[in-house]
């Protein structure tokens, strides 16, 4: 009733600033308006210090520029405006920016394709199978491996690179099965269909590689060195804890990959005492059958139990657009309240730009079955009460500027829906999705298209410094964690600001 009212006062002395009038309208109450709506967007009621007004200024006055040349790099495909970018000043200063956590990567893609391609398959017993459908298959063995279904032939990598008078260009021609980054993105990728394709393909030829068991210890380890180095302290990563294999053909469970992960995590950490930690979204694809995804929320369950500082919940990952919805797996993910559990929800939603189907009522469903955040969350805009339940539930979308333009949901990205939800400060973390598939590491990238791009010339510093913030406050953490987060965060934040005063 006292929110109520609020908001009826709210209404009230708004009409009256706007009310009809043949006069020159006020301009103080113009003044006032225009702060009013300022003061609603992200960051809008962050109160900047004033060494962080005079960098607020400088970046305004730089994006001021880069928004009146002749190309504007967010609204050019990513691919193209990448070298671009990285000669800007704003993505300069985004790089030293601390900017809290990563809570939406997939671990598929963590790390740059060039380590994978020049250091892990340059290592014993690697072999290499070329696919039917023009795809690669790796797998790491003590002997010839056996012929399967895709794969009738395989060579040992270490032979076949002798045989071959360029092995930089035979590098370059793996590293292309491995990432969808291309000179020609709108020649190579048509539409979303085709887009989609090769991005799956992609994880799939990845896959031999990351799941060796040695292999996969320093992936996670080389992951999170990629993201301390972008000013990143904290990662929430989506995964299937797919088996892991060694060399002999021994086959791990995923309570040994969650115990690696930990091991990994807590190593890290000891080697770089400002890196907060990392946690695991156990993730199963939308392809599954129900009695499956069932099985997987059990699975998630127990995992939670016995791990419960690593393991943070429960996501349902693939094409939204061609995948089966979260209604069509209702039994499943009821599963954790007819226990009596608790198993928090992450789920992507609103990866469409398709309105009124089944798909487009994943937001919706997200939100029936309480989730924690909504990944994409492209389609909320076009959904008026899903975003206002999110809004007053506190559920954050997970912003991925870079993943949504690549994946040809937007082209130029000033007409990302996101807009909207900036404008009206909701909920929200920026992340980057598959970094190693769109030619990327860390977060800075989408930083500055969400920054640059999506946010305009409102954007301001107090956005950055609330997003960033953001990151920390919606993460899966404990509440006496999230404290310890913030206040690690803040401290890099005074450093960063007084490095740039």
């Amino acid at each position: 009733m006292v929110l109520l009212l609020q908001a009826v006062v709210t209404i009230v002395s708004l009409l009256w600033f706007v009310r009809v009038t043949d006069a020159m309208p006020d301009p103080a109450q113009r003044e006032l308006l225009m702060r009013q709506e300022a003061s609603r967007q992200t960051g809008g009621r962050v109160t900047l210090t004033p060494a962080e007004q005079k960098l607020d200024a400088y970046l305004h006055r730089l994006k001021e520029q880069e928004m009146s040349a002749a190309q504007f790099l967010p609204a050019i495909h990513f691919f193209k405006a990448k070298p671009f970018i990285e000669k800007s000043s704003i993505f300069k200063l985004l790089q030293g920016m601390p900017k809290g956590a990563a809570l939406h990567i997939h671990s598929s893609t963590l790390v740059n394709v060039e380590w994978l391609v020049k250091n892990i398959t340059y290592r014993p017993n690697c072999y290499i199978c070329f696919t039917w459908d023009n795809s690669v298959r790796f797998f790491f063995s003590d002997r010839q491996p056996f012929p399967r279904w895709d794969c009738f032939y395989w060579q040992l990598l270490q032979t076949l690179r002798a045989k071959i008078g360029d092995p930089t260009s035979f590098d370059n021609s793996l590293m292309q099965h491995l990432t969808l980054f291309t000179e020609d993105p709108e020649g190579e990728y048509p539409n979303q269909d085709v887009v989609w394709e090769k991005f799956e393909k992609a994880f799939i030829a990845t896959a031999g590689l990351i799941t060796h068991a040695p292999v996969l210890r320093d992936y996670f380890y080389k992951g999170l060195g990629e993201l301390w180095h972008d000013n990143i302290m904290y990662l929430e990563l989506r995964s299937g804890l797919s088996r892991t294999y060694e060399l002999d053909g021994t086959i791990h469970d995923k309570v040994w990959t969650v115990k690696m992960f930990q091991e990994v995590t807590k190593k890290f950490i000891e080697d770089h005492p400002d890196f907060l930690g990392a946690r695991i979204i156990i993730s199963v694809h939308r392809a599954l059958g129900v009695s499956d995804v069932k099985a997987a929320v059990k699975e998630a369950i127990q995992l939670q139990k016995d791990f419960p500082d690593v393991v943070a919940g429960f996501d349902m990952v693939g094409r939204e657009d061609s995948g089966r919805t979260l209604w069509f797996f209702r039994e499943a993910l009821s599963l954790p309240a007819e226990l009596g559990v608790t198993l928090p929800y992450f789920f992507h939603a609103g990866e469409t730009d398709v309105e009124g189907t089944d798909v487009d009522q994943n937001i919706l469903d997200a939100l029936l079955f309480n989730t924690t955040r909504i990944g994409h969350g492209y389609a909320l805009a076009h959904h008026p009460l899903a975003k206002e339940l999110s809004r007053k539930r506190n559920v954050a979308v997970e912003l991925c500027p870079i993943s949504n333009q690549v994946l040809k949901l937007v082209s130029d990205l000033r007409n990302h829906p996101a807009a909207v939800l900036m404008s009206e400060g909701h909920p929200m973390v920026i992340s980057s999705d598959d970094p190693s598939m769109f030619g990327t590491t860390g977060l800075s990238y989408d930083f500055y298209q969400a920054f640059v791009g999506i946010g305009g010339l409102k954007a301001n510093l107090g956005t950055l410094k609330e997003l960033a913030a953001n990151s920390i406050r919606f993460s899966s953490l404990p509440a006496h964690l999230k404290e310890t987060g913030l206040a690690m965060w803040q401290k890099k934040w005074d450093a960063f600001i007084v490095d740039h005063s």
